[in-house]
């Protein structure tokens, strides 16, 4: 048994160790200085009660990007020298973060102890490689991420630091199963290396029909395809989709995951995706094969999703809709019920019209997914989403990518399962467009205007609410432009109280509702330096059944040009085009 006895390093505050609610994300160049790395986990340390350190047990692993390796060593001899008992970390240091919540809640050690929180170290659906991105961040005994309470004491600590504890001892082989025993200062130190998969695997079939999916995959009407962009939803994958469901192994892309995502963008969306996408005949050149009835796809940690059908896209806001108006007849885990559902506010209305129609608790909150975290501890919310890619569930505390995709598999195998020998399956585009028909339609897209000039961005925020002042004068604005399109009833700026524990967070973006459930939404993000990004959103409701099949471009037209005359902004931002149109 190694041993090695506990050292007080001297160090110096680094500028700008802030941690967002993703945590930290900097340049790998960043992260590599001497002590910068040590110096956050160090303040991480510092800034959480003793009790949740001392004898305590931590997971410690994330996706598996370019300098993980080194960082899980450096991250493993300062929990000893903090007085951490037991580390865990997913055989080579690979654990999704929505597996790392799992691991935490579910998790039991030999002495029946749990982790009392965990090191991710992901800079999420950012590219990697020794030239891009690396990131860190803490999550708490619920398997979601610190809140601001401790996010502040991090960032505090982090600004008057001036030692670190570690141990010297020898680099633990996280490529093997095991665990490792070191005595450190008299009191024993372990290292549990453990199959990165299996606890998320059982989770999933504790909560699924994994039977019904089977049979789905195994008709040969049905075909699949799942891109896992080289992020570590690829350690899941295999097992998952091809050993327990019997999917062929053809029907993995990118599974395999690399320190820099295989050069690639791990972002799941209709730009970075490309190879799902021209896959299934949405890319700009027609392939000559006919494309899978279902395709997914994952970020670089695997709490995003994608989900296509065959040349057809889900919006991530109609797919958290469609899996709550059929979670309770298809997933088993929600059979007695859903106790509520939730979106981020930017996100589509079509999640609203699902609640009131099935009498569902409906919270709309700020963009964070701590917020849900909130409402799910609470037993108020089984079911929650955000337009930027993520859907989820109370069954962890994170984001949930590959849950999605078998929440998505699970309906689809429940609407098949008098079909499967009939001459045509149930597609996801059917399924959309029976949800459109009974709910409506959310004509839905977000502009992004980005290194705007951070004093014009906030002039043309404030203007927006300046003018929300006078209604009349913003629909004679409106209906001068479009006589067609519906009056503004209600406009305010986004404030949230927490109905769980009271507190308030505003100033979350500029709404302008109209009389017809439309909606437009401005949201300014990073002010710094750099200048400021402004986020649009336009959303169009359509209740006529005769107007649903509307190319979103065309439905979504007259509100794009009332959204950039009443926020003038090309006259503030000088542009005549947005950056990006999702």
């Amino acid at each position: 048994m190694s041993s090695g006895q506990v050292r007080k390093v001297e160090t110096t505050p680094f500028d700008g160790q802030k941690p967002g609610t993703s945590g930290l994300r900097k340049k790998v160049k960043v992260f590599t200085q001497p002590h910068y790395l040590q110096n956050f986990v160090q303040s991480t340390f510092n800034a959480l009660p003793s009790d949740q350190v001392k004898g305590a047990r931590l997971v410690v692993s994330g996706d598996g990007r370019y300098f993980s390796k080194d960082a899980i060593q450096i991250i493993i001899k300062m929990a000893a020298g903090n007085g951490v008992r037991s580390v865990w970390v997913g055989q080579n240091g690979l654990l999704s973060t929505p597996a790392v919540s799992a691991i935490v809640r579910e998790r039991v050690g030999a002495d029946g102890s749990k982790a009392s929180g965990a090191f991710i170290l992901t800079a999420s659906h950012n590219p990697g490689g020794p030239n891009e991105d690396f990131g860190i961040k803490y999550n708490m005994g619920n398997g979601g991420p610190a809140p601001e309470s401790i996010t502040d004491k991090i960032y505090e600590n982090t600004t008057k630091i001036k030692e670190y504890f570690t141990v010297d001892l020898p680099d633990v082989d996280i490529t093997e199963v095991g665990v490792t025993t070191f005595s450190v200062d008299g009191g024993t130190f372990d290292v549990d290396v453990f199959d990165s998969a299996s606890d998320y695997v059982k989770l999933m079939m504790s909560i699924f029909d994994f039977e019904s999916i089977r049979k789905l995959l195994s008709s040969p009407k049905f075909s699949f395809c799942y891109d896992a962009l080289h992020g570590v939803a690829g350690a899941y994958a295999k097992r998952i989709f091809v050993e327990e469901l019997g999917a062929k192994e053809s029907s993995l892309l990118n599974c395999v995951p690399k320190e820099d995502f295989g050069g690639g963008h791990p972002d799941p969306n209709l730009t970075y995706a490309k190879e799902l996408v021209a896959r299934m005949g949405l890319g700009k050149s027609n392939t000559a094969d006919e494309p899978p009835e279902f395709g997914a796809a994952a970020d670089g940690d695997a709490d995003r999703n994608m989900v296509l059908g065959k040349r057809f896209f889900v919006t991530p806001s109609d797919s958290v809709a469609i899996i709550a108006a059929n979670a309770v007849d298809a997933i088993p885990y929600f059979k007695t019920g859903l106790k509520g559902v939730a979106r981020s506010m930017p996100t589509s209305a079509a999640l609203d019209v699902v609640a009131k129609h099935l009498n569902l608790k409906f919270f709309e909150v700020p963009t964070g997914w701590k917020f849900f975290g909130n409402l799910m501890d609470a037993g108020l919310c089984s079911v929650c989403g955000e337009e930027s890619f993520g859907t989820g569930s109370d069954h962890i505390r994170e984001k949930d990518g590959i849950w999605a995709v078998l929440a998505w598999l699970s309906i689809l195998a429940y609407k098949n399962k008098e079909n499967l020998g009939g001459e045509k399956l149930v597609s996801v585009e059917d399924i959309v467009r029976k949800h459109w028909a009974t709910f409506g339609r959310h004509y839905y897209t977000r502009y992004d205007y980005e290194n705007v000039d951070a004093g014009k961005a906030k002039e043309l925020m404030a203007s927006l609410v300046k003018l929300q002042s006078d209604l009349s004068e913003v629909n004679k604005i409106v209906k001068g432009l479009h006589s067609d399109v519906s009056n503004v009833v209600n406009a305010d700026e986004f404030e949230y109280k927490d109905p769980v524990d009271g507190s308030i967070s505003k100033h979350q973006g500029i709404r302008y509702l109209f009389e017809d459930g439309s909606r437009l939404v401005f949201r300014l993000s990073g002010t710094g330096s750099e200048g400021a990004t402004i986020r649009l959103y336009i959303e169009q409701y359509e209740k006529d059944p005769s107007k649903i099949s509307r190319e979103s471009s065309e439905a979504l037209s007259p509100l794009v040009e009332v959204a950039l005359k009443l926020s003038k902004m090309q006259e503030f931002t000088g542009r005549s085009a947005p950056t990006v149109i999702t």
